[in-house]
């Protein structure tokens, strides 16, 4: 009986375990977006739609030429993302 009881403690023990390990290692922090930010400003020069963005990891501002319908969709104080350009 005691050899039974000490078994189940232990099985319980081992799960509790289980469980936090898996919990623990579940969580991850996620990677911050260096080529991502706010956009500060916006406009039109000599065909160039351009955005204007803060960068949320360095906080230095870049302007961006888009076609026409990306630059149309986004406005000043929303958070964009440029992909296939270097963090700024």
């Amino acid at each position: 009986m005691v050899i039974r009881l000490k078994r189940l403690i232990m099985k319980k023990t081992m799960m509790f375990m289980a469980v936090i390990a898996m919990l623990l290692l579940s969580c991850k922090k996620e990677e911050e977006q260096c080529n991502c930010g706010t956009i500060a400003n916006d406009g039109i020069d000599n065909g160039c739609y351009w955005l204007e963005i803060r960068n949320d990891c360095s906080g230095n501002k870049k302007k961006f030429c888009f076609d026409e319908d990306v630059w149309m969709n986004n406005h000043p104080g929303d958070h964009f993302c440029v992909y296939n350009v270097e963090p700024w």
